[in-house]
């Protein structure tokens, strides 16, 4: 079965409005903290739950960033839209400023608010100046979708060292510093009112890491490591009011169009499938006040789906009869059981075959 996707490349226009920066966050808490106690936001209607609220959606000039800045945009929210505009998505090609502008004129042609950003997030000032700008332009930022990517897939043993770097750098890099910055925006209101913010992380993982795909190893870490840097963020903000979530989208985007060609074709006048319709209305919902209670939790969707992925499980245990382990008493434990499993990993390649229904 094709292997799931992530995101268009992107990054942002740029606007400076740098934010100073205070002393790095202190090591997150051993145990999950209850849920944060966020302000709710002054009453928005049913549907326009993101009234009165700022949010920043990199990678968001085409693809399933755009769905998310407009479905963000419909619900109520004031949009940051950031893209790099690379032409190829494995980043490459002249950058453009036209896919996040245009995005953000199709907002305000709805009667909405955007402002565009056309910027690399991997670059750390680059990053700052995002954050600043949804600061110095809508007063305060209260969401943060994190969805900007490229592919360079190859086998592990043709990788070379230049395509496993940049993917990790503008996947799991480009994640970390957009959060930095707006961690540090939370914490610095927080200092000064004392009381919990309002602050919504989403960030894009992938079901090539939870299925292992070999064909994507510099891919698959990244989304991994963005997994890891969401639960991290998720005890460490929690205290300040802010909640951190990954999704794991499947899409039929400028990404994927070879992946899923000839894939769950929709049929003609029904919506696609892997449309990124389907993945936006979550995207909108974990940043509203209504997902307060959601935080720390990854999520697959697709297709008229939303599952929910358990964490780890420890299956077996064996305790040494001695004072340490020896070769000999491990391979005594281990190798039997390994034995009736020949072909299991940790991978969870069953994700890929969830569906509505």
């Amino acid at each position: 079965m094709p292997q799931p996707e992530s995101q268009p490349e992107s990054e942002s226009q740029s606007q400076p409005e740098s934010e100073s920066q205070p002393p790095s966050e202190p090591a997150s808490p051993d145990q999950t903290p209850p849920p944060p106690a966020a302000p709710t936001p002054a009453p928005a209607s049913p549907s326009r739950p993101l009234d009165g609220l700022s949010a920043v959606v990199t990678g968001a000039g085409r693809g399933l960033g755009r769905a998310e800045a407009l479905e963000l945009a419909r619900l109520g929210a004031s949009v940051v839209v950031n893209d790099y505009g690379s032409p190829g998505r494995d980043g490459s090609g002249e950058a453009s400023a036209t896919p996040a502008q245009s995005v953000a004129d199709e907002i305000r042609a709805a009667g909405g608010s955007a402002v565009a950003h056309h910027g690399d997030i991997a670059d750390f000032e680059h990053a700052r100046e995002l954050v600043g700008l949804a600061v110095s332009h809508y007063g305060k930022l209260d969401i943060l979708v994190n969805n900007a990517g490229i592919l360079r897939d190859r086998m592990i043993f043709s990788m070379s060292e230049n395509e496993w770097d940049s993917v990790i750098r503008v996947h799991l890099k480009g994640h970390f510093n957009t959060t930095h910055f707006a961690a540090i925006h939370w914490r610095e209101r927080f200092k000064t009112t004392g009381a919990p913010v309002y602050g919504r992380i989403v960030n894009t993982s992938s079901e090539a890491f939870l299925a292992g795909s070999a064909g994507q190893p510099n891919y698959a870490a990244a989304k991994g490591g963005i997994v890891g840097l969401t639960t991290s963020t998720a005890l460490a903000l929690a205290k300040y009011g802010v909640t951190a979530n990954v999704i794991c989208p499947r899409a039929r985007t400028r990404m994927t169009e070879d992946v899923f060609a000839g894939f769950q074709e929709p049929e003609e006048g029904s919506l696609d499938l892997l449309s990124p319709e389907h993945v936006a209305p979550l995207v909108g919902y974990l940043a509203s006040p209504a997902a307060g209670v959601v935080n720390g939790q990854l999520l697959v969707v697709h297709g008229g789906m939303v599952a929910i992925v358990e964490r780890p499980k420890v299956s077996a245990k064996f305790d040494t009869s001695k004072e340490a382990f020896s070769y000999d008493e491990l391979d005594a434990l281990l190798t039997p059981h390994y034995g009736g499993r020949a072909g299991e990993t940790f991978a969870a390649a069953e994700v890929l075959g969830l569906k509505r229904g």
